[in-house]
């Protein structure tokens, strides 16, 4: 487990943090076909980063909920952090 201040660009990451705040749902179509995406802000007591939700995770999840990222990918998009699940990574619910 870490905290958001320490995360780098291209890295996997095991977090625990509350969701802040999520966007508004935006329709995309993607190489896979259209889908659906919205971007969360985690925070925990370090930091704040991005969260990419897609397709069902965009309804699944609300502010104020405290989550768990298992083995998320980092990356640098546009010159911000934002983590994803990636190809491995799961997100779920804490209480």
């Amino acid at each position: 487990m870490v905290g958001i201040a320490t995360l780098r660009a291209n890295m996997n990451a095991t977090i625990d943090a509350t969701i802040t705040a999520i966007s508004p749902v935006r329709d995309v179509t993607t190489s896979r076909g259209p889908s659906q995406v919205a971007d969360a802000t985690l925070q925990d007591d370090t930091g704040s980063i991005t969260l990419t939700l897609w397709g069902e995770e965009t309804k699944r999840f609300s502010v104020g909920q405290k989550v768990r990222i298992t083995d998320g990918w980092v990356k640098d998009f546009r010159g911000k952090l934002q983590v994803s699940m990636g190809r491995s990574g799961k997100i779920s619910l804490q209480a």
